[in-house]
């Protein structure tokens, strides 16, 4: 038993193949993705945490073809491990912490108002509109475009650069795909040098401002290490909170008792429910580690460079870890899921992640507590991050 990635039954609906999997073994090899992938929750775990498989970033081949893209790896802090790894997180993470979370807080939650009212607006016109347009779509962008203090006229640019690069992580990506999103990352690196030399120079509470200027003892982020920061931080940060949020408000809509609960108590249940949505239809299905020496993760042998893959999907559905996986319960706790990673590479982003979720679901419940779907949404053909085309809603007539 294996999956095809590009089986558009398989994308519908993984879930069900990811459990005969676990059924099977907690890590199987798969010849089509070409490396094992581990599929129990704590197979996955051992993965994510294991200090013997690192993320080892390797260029893009030809590296001719793609070096702003690879430049922008090189630089990230998700491709690196210790100590290079240590050092960035400290840098990056004095900036992140110097309260912007905090800060952007009361931006986030009216920002999402004004979003969903749109899309109410949108319905009462039409009869039915896009959220994923109206609100999944534009909220997370706005929020990390007010974070690193990115100009409004700008902003437009930010979700196209974003959704062409993060293709280039998908399995059999088409050359014309690869071409888009090295002329993307080329476009974003070019802006980003722009904006960090005009926050040298006039800075603000920004956290490119703040990324400019922190410093531990004498050292510093290089511009080359900003810029790969801010791009991850707009990738990692757009393309998984606009998929929480549009599987997430499709789940409750299949389950409108889960609904009906979010509409009833949000003030009690919006915490666990964010935690839900990440753990049941997870944005990030499969991440890569690579052995750094010989060793052993989950069981598995590896030899140096070999890749091993955690199947977060799966592991978001083991019933070793979780109580009857496949439902929906927006007040389920604890809630163990691994949605923003584990280990040294646990997301920096995650208390941010979450208010946006959050705001989101709100802004929804408490204008819009009759929506319902239009019809049944097309899913993205991607595998690697799961996400949806179009999300049409409607609300009921009263």
């Amino acid at each position: 038993m294996s999956f095809d990635p590009a089986d558009p039954v398989f994308l519908d609906d993984p879930y069900p193949a990811f459990a005969e999997l676990r059924r099977r073994g907690p890590v199987h090899w798969h010849d089509g993705l070409g490396l094992p992938v581990a599929v129990s929750h704590e197979a996955c775990a051992a993965v994510l945490r294991s200090r013997d498989a690192g993320r080892i970033w390797r260029d893009k081949e030809p590296a001719a073809a793609f070096p702003a893209f690879n430049l922008l790896h090189r630089n990230s802090l998700l491709e690196s491990e210790p100590p290079r790894h240590t050092r960035l997180r400290r840098l990056v993470a004095a900036a992140f912490n110097r309260g912007h979370t905090a800060r952007l807080q009361p931006r986030v939650r009216a920002v999402a108002g004004r979003m969903a009212d749109g899309l109410a607006a949108a319905i009462a016109a039409d009869g039915a509109a896009d959220l994923l347009t109206h609100l999944a779509g534009p909220l997370p962008v706005e929020v990390i475009a007010e974070l690193l203090g990115v100009p409004a006229e700008d902003r437009p640019r930010l979700q196209p650069w974003s959704n062409a690069i993060v293709k280039m992580y998908e399995y059999g990506l088409p050359p014309e795909g690869a071409a888009a999103a090295e002329t993307a990352a080329a476009e974003f690196v070019a802006y980003l040098r722009e904006l960090t030399a005009l926050r040298a120079r006039e800075p603000g509470d920004d956290l490119i401002s703040d990324l400019v200027a922190v410093r531990d003892g004498g050292d510093r982020l290089s511009d080359d290490e900003l810029v790969g920061t801010a791009v991850l931080l707009l990738m990692a940060g757009h393309e998984a909170t606009v998929n929480v949020i549009g599987n997430g408000v499709l789940a409750l809509l299949r389950h409108r008792d889960q609904w009906d609960r979010l509409v009833a108590a949000p003030a009690e249940l919006l915490p666990t429910a964010v935690e839900e949505l990440i753990r049941y239809d997870a944005p990030l299905q499969l991440f890569e580690r690579t052995a750094v020496v010989s060793t052993t993760v989950a069981g598995y042998e590896l030899e140096p460079g070999q890749k091993i893959a955690a199947l977060l999907g799966a592991a978001a559905r083991d019933p070793d870890v979780f109580a009857d996986p496949d439902r929906l319960d927006i007040g389920r706790s604890p809630n163990p899921h691994l949605g923003f990673g584990a280990g040294i590479h646990y997301c920096v982003g995650a208390p941010l992640a979450r208010a946006e979720i959050s705001a989101a679901l709100e802004a929804l419940v408490t204008r819009l507590p009759g929506l319902r779907l239009a019809e049944e949404p097309p899913r993205r053909p991607e595998f690697v991050i799961r996400g949806l085309r179009t999300l049409h809603v409607t609300t009921e007539r009263r």
